[in-house]
């Protein structure tokens, strides 16, 4: 782990300082004396009932009923206790139990007995957490307690005794109050954004909270220019971050219509952009391309934000904001990171994958990074970050960004960021005679071995071959190190794709269901080696992969090539 740079220590020492302030802010606001502000303490009437764009699954039902609760990757056995009596599996499970995201699947099962219960459980935390302190009452896990309470308050409410009733609306309004002050000392990012449209989801939704619209819209708006991107990236690079903003998003623009009020046009054209940013991340297959942070597949609720996109028009080559670079002809597709970490604030989860690519034909995913494990195998998310999980090439057997910080800061920020490296440059290449391309550079290795990893990959005969150069150089001059440096440059195949080595020297040939490639290379050593997958929900599973591996003196280019057989 790389020591603090005195400019990172003042960062670090901001951004405590920054959350300091907005937590004064926050419980001064939330005191006595200043929470009138934010309207009675009760939910008298709901206007309308937002839609949960979330896909259900009636058999959680059935779990629930068997003594059984599975969250975020997590079963844990109740033995006839209430969820909220028992240890949680970890912290994710306990985020997701208290952000009562699972009440969509009771819903589903469409059972008064699942009704009941969905009753139950909410008075049971209402109970349990009175006191407004805990994990519970962190301001994102709080913000989805109010999306899902509104969104399913048909469920919750609907013919319920009185006393129930009273009980839950009075938490809500409670818990509105709250947020109204605390959503200042959410954590930077998409926390921060959930904060802000579950308070406009209320002002909307609740009766007598519109005076609270012409506070809260305008900042919900601000915060949507400082963290989505010109290009309609997210902040955090993280792409899988702009499927769960949508699914908030698009259900609140359909509430300001069901109101019969205006829709911000900030909000139509900050979808549209993320909705267009997420074509551009996608493989064949219809899954996004595993950068930053991407985990586990999620294809339904993928699916259900790509219907509100714009299905036939253009795809940029481009994402120069959010460091993303996209080739495609004909079925082909590679999308490439090009892009140095996000803000420190934000880099908890990013990857040390610069200049990685993953490839596609068709429906098959050939070649593509490790991606982030599941929150129930979170064990492996060091590992997953490694440049060495990624297709792209590892020097002196060091990832080409380094984790920095400590337990002080990992506590501060949830995980430790990444520093590194910085892009040189970025161009494109093409389209001109039938080839598009890109060419970029990066000093990740400058600081510790004096020496700039550039890339050159081009697409051309229509996406059936593309080819690749790898270099090593000094960032100006010649140099000679004084003893020669391993590299290697990975190609993780896709779990289920196979390869064996060719009849020739320095070839393999690669067998992605009914397809055949075949890889060249020069320059290099061609080995086949085994990998892992982490973005797997059963956990890491073995794959292969091809490694490209040689020592340089300083000055190394690697030329490599993979053409689609007939």
């Amino acid at each position: 782990m790389a020591r603090l740079t005195l400019q990172e220590r003042l960062e670090f020492t901001a951004i405590e300082a920054e959350r300091a302030r907005r937590g004064l802010i926050a419980r001064a606001l939330n005191s006595p004396t200043l929470r009138w502000r934010y309207g009675t303490p009760r939910v008298d009437q709901l206007l309308i009932v937002p839609q949960d764009l979330r896909s259900a699954d009636p058999s959680f039902w059935l779990e629930v009923r068997n003594d059984q609760f599975g969250l975020a990757g997590c079963i844990a056995r109740l033995d006839g206790r209430s969820p909220f009596d028992i240890r949680p599996p970890n912290r994710n499970w306990s985020h997701a139990l208290n952000g009562f995201g699972w009440l969509r699947h009771l819903a589903a099962a469409a059972e008064t007995e699942a009704t009941d219960a969905a009753r139950q459980l909410a008075v049971e935390w209402i109970i349990r957490n009175a006191k407004g302190t805990g994990e519970a009452w962190r301001p994102d896990v709080l913000a989805r307690r109010v999306i899902s309470w509104l969104s399913h308050a048909n469920l919750l409410l609907d013919d319920a005794d009185e006393r129930t009733y009273h009980s839950i609306a009075t938490s809500l309004g409670y818990q509105l109050v709250r947020l109204s002050s605390a959503w200042r000392e959410a954590p930077a990012g998409a926390p921060r954004l959930l904060a802000l449209m579950a308070l406009v989801y209320a002002d909307l939704c609740v009766a007598g909270r519109d005076r609270r619209l012409e506070v809260d819209q305008p900042m919900l708006i601000d915060e949507f220019r400082r963290q989505i991107l010109p290009d309609g990236g997210h902040v955090s690079r993280n792409p899988s971050a702009l499927v769960e903003i949508l699914l908030d998003l698009l259900p609140l623009r359909q509430c300001f219509r069901a109101r019969g009020r205006k829709q911000p046009a900030q909000l139509d054209d900050v979808a549209t952009s993320m909705l267009d940013m997420l074509r551009f991340l996608r493989l064949g297959d219809g899954l996004l391309a595993r950068f930053n942070g991407v985990s586990v597949g999620m294809p339904a609720r993928l699916s259900t934000v790509m219907a509100y996109a714009d299905p036939i028009g253009s795809i940029n080559r481009h994402a120069r904001s959010s460091g993303y670079e996209r080739l495609q002809q004909g079925d082909t597709i590679l999308v490439a990171d090009v892009g140095a970490p996000p803000p420190v604030v934000l880099a908890g989860a990013s990857h040390a994958g610069c200049l990685s690519f993953e490839l596609s034909c068709d429906t098959e995913i050939l070649f593509s990074n490790a991606g982030a494990p599941g929150s129930a195998h979170a064990d492996w998310a060091s590992a997953a970050r490694a440049t060495a999980n990624h297709n792209t090439l590892v020097l002196g057997e060091t990832s080409s960004s380094r984790l920095i910080g400590t337990r002080r800061i990992e506590q501060l920020l949830g995980s430790l960021p990444i520093r590194g490296p910085a892009m040189l440059s970025v161009e494109g290449i093409g389209p001109a005679e039938g080839q598009v391309g890109f060419a970029a550079s990066h000093n990740g290795y400058v600081e510790r071995y004096g020496l700039v990893h550039a890339r050159r990959i081009v697409m051309e005969n229509d996406g059936r071959r593309i080819v690749g150069t790898d270099e090593l150089k000094p960032p100006g001059g010649i140099m000679r190190l004084k003893r020669d440096l391993p590299y290697a440059i990975h190609f993780h195949l896709h779990p289920g794709v196979t390869c064996r080595r060719g009849d020739k020297v320095g070839t393999v040939f690669i067998d992605a269901g009914e397809q055949r490639w075949r890889m060249a290379a020069e320059g290099a050593r061609i080995v086949i080696e085994e990998s892992k997958y982490f973005a797997d929900a059963t956990g890491p599973v073995r794959r292969l992969q091809i490694v490209l591996r040689g020592a340089t003196y300083g000055e190394s280019e690697v030329r490599w090539a993979i053409s689609r057989q007939a």
